[in-house]
């Protein structure tokens, strides 16, 4: 058997191996890697799941990014998962994208511990790689991670949970995939000011496995066990919508206070609405957008790449009609969002 036709039958079994794992996998083109510093650029921009609006924020930054770039083409290779909890569908997909030789990897890690190897054996291939939103543990050294500041940001959402509830009251947390860089931070955040608000007791803790049914069950089952609770902190999209619809559902849409993650349309109206008393707003576009950019930039002058952070906002009702707010909500190439909270 000839070389050539070894490799066309490799490519055959990964593509069957990818499609079992739920993973969609568009080509990336052949071979030997083919972009250069001055010729075409091939970044594959992977989230950890398609089908979500942060995630699409994400890739419109991206997208964004390359059409700006000065010099030879940018290609955006988008692909994902379609459930952030398939890790082995993602390490995957990033295997055969670095092996159809992209010359760079921005993602987004399903799994700290899993996708430390994903990273170090694309490194080793010769793909810079960079993390967006979610970095993985060990982080290489020369991987930089474009994210929010979880800690801090969750931190401010809860300080504004405990003046809500006037320092006291029972409490709620939804997480949503423990062994996530995101969700960990998420909670260390949250549970740091709960440690300084002793008279906030927290009740409940149960993960949405980022679903939003799951945190609608979830919820449902929490508000039976504690008639008296008064607030809810989910740490993310499905979390916040799933225990909105439960609170919805009881009737008790002003009497419990929800602080969470997340600008996804329905959350946004859930706190247009009064159903969610405030969000944290993350900046996705600048996810994809700057990620894009700190990987276009290492592999055309060998920068060395650092650590961004992407900022965040803490979204009420008082200020939606803010303009730096509505940039945030509604990224565009035009309209670019400005990094805040620093």
């Amino acid at each position: 058997m000839g070389r050539r036709t070894s490799l066309v039958l490799l490519a055959g079994i990964l593509a069957v191996t990818l499609a079992a794992c739920g993973a969609q996998v568009r080509e990336a083109g052949g071979g030997d890697g083919g972009g250069t510093e001055e010729g075409p650029l091939r970044i594959a921009v992977v989230p950890k799941a398609v089908g979500f609006d942060f995630w699409e924020q994400v890739r419109i930054g991206a997208q964004c990014a390359a059409n700006e770039a000065d010099g030879s083409e940018v290609t955006i290779q988008w692909d994902g998962v379609t459930a952030e909890t398939n890790v082995s569908g993602q390490v995957d997909l990033l295997t055969n994208f670095a092996t159809q030789g992209v010359e760079g990897m921005v993602y987004a890690a399903t799994d700290a511990k899993v996708l430390a190897d994903v990273s170090q054996n694309a490194l080793d291939q010769g793909v810079t790689v960079v993390n967006i939103d979610s970095g993985t543990d060990p982080q290489p050294q020369q991987v930089p991670v474009v994210a929010t500041d979880n800690v801090a940001a969750a931190e401010e959402a809860t300080e504004y949970l405990v003046e809500e509830l006037g320092g006291k009251g029972e409490v709620a947390f939804i997480p949503f995939q423990p062994g996530t860089a995101t969700n960990d931070t998420r909670t260390e955040g949250f549970k740091n000011v709960l440690d300084e608000n002793p008279d906030v007791e927290l009740v409940a803790e149960q993960s949405s496995e980022s679903d939003q049914n799951v945190a609608l069950e979830v919820t449902e089952n929490i508000l039976t066990a504690n008639p008296n609770l008064d607030a809810i902190y989910a740490a993310n999209e499905p979390g916040v919508l799933g225990a909105a619809e439960a609170v919805r559902r009881a009737g008790k849409e002003g009497e419990i206070t929800i602080v969470g993650w997340d600008t996804a349309p329905d959350e946004v109206k859930a706190v247009e609405e009064g159903v969610v008393s405030a969000l944290v707003a993350q900046n996705p576009f600048r996810m994809g957008y700057d990620g894009t950019n700190a990987a276009i930039d290492a592999i055309r002058s060998d920068a060395q790449l650092e650590d961004i952070d992407t900022g965040s906002t803490l979204v009420t009702q008082q200020n939606l009609d803010d303009p730096d707010v509505k940039a945030v909500l509604e990224p565009s190439c035009s309209n670019k969002p400005e990094v805040s909270g620093q």
